[in-house]
């Protein structure tokens, strides 16, 4: 694969809410996907809709792969205190295409600096803890074909690999179609070629993304 294209990056699969409390101020934040920043405006926007009765909505977003485009704003707040520390929290996420709105309903006590900054960064933690996440992989898929001898041991090194295969054709010989983990690609396609004596043919299809779901959430 190129080179600019030959990394992983973690995904929002399912947004998610969380909330933290402070001096009687409540901090709702809400956390979804957005693929560009037009989306994230207007998720921006859906959010001051239905939280219009609130003090402030504060709000940051990554957009990019490689987390190219970042915005942060504090909505009224005072500078630094809320969309920076809530940006911080997302691109220390590693998370891409992601936005988050933290919603401040006053409490009547004044929190200072430190506290607002704690506060918000909080939010977004409790936000991203009710979020289902995933990661970006570089894949190849490949068609491998053997014979009825060989198929035993590449459907074994494919079970020891995590790979289940995408289809199946078994007719004089044996047919798959198998998507690799870019980075696992020749290392088992060599493993094959050692368990068959070579009586395997692996064709390279197409390159691509997939998504491989974290086992936990942020």
């Amino acid at each position: 694969m190129s080179d600019n294209t030959e990394f992983s990056y973690r995904v929002l699969l399912e947004g998610g809410e969380g909330s933290y409390e402070e001096k009687k101020s409540r901090f709702i934040a809400t956390v979804r996907r957005c693929e560009t920043e037009e989306e994230a405006a207007a998720f921006i926007e859906e959010m001051k809709k239905k939280y219009w009765d609130a003090r402030h909505n504060c709000s940051a977003f990554v957009i990019g792969a490689r987390g190219e485009l970042t915005r942060c704003s504090d909505d009224g707040e005072p500078s630094g205190t809320a969309g920076r520390p809530m940006l911080e929290v997302l691109t220390g996420s590693g998370i891409r295409n992601i936005a988050v709105v933290v919603t401040r309903y006053f409490g009547g006590v004044l929190l200072g600096t430190g506290g607002l900054v704690r506060a918000y960064t909080q939010a977004v933690q409790a936000g991203l803890k009710n979020c289902s996440i995933g990661v970006m992989r570089p894949g190849v898929e490949y068609r491998i074909e053997t014979d009825y001898n060989g198929i035993g041991k590449i459907l074994y090194l494919l079970g020891n690999a995590g790979i289940e295969p995408l289809s199946g054709e078994y007719t004089d010989k044996v047919e798959l179609h198998i998507l690799v983990p870019a980075e696992d690609a020749d290392r088992l396609l060599g493993d094959m070629v050692e368990a068959t004596c070579g009586k395997v043919v692996c064709e390279k299809i197409k390159e691509y993304y997939f998504v491989d779901k974290e086992s936990s959430k942020a």
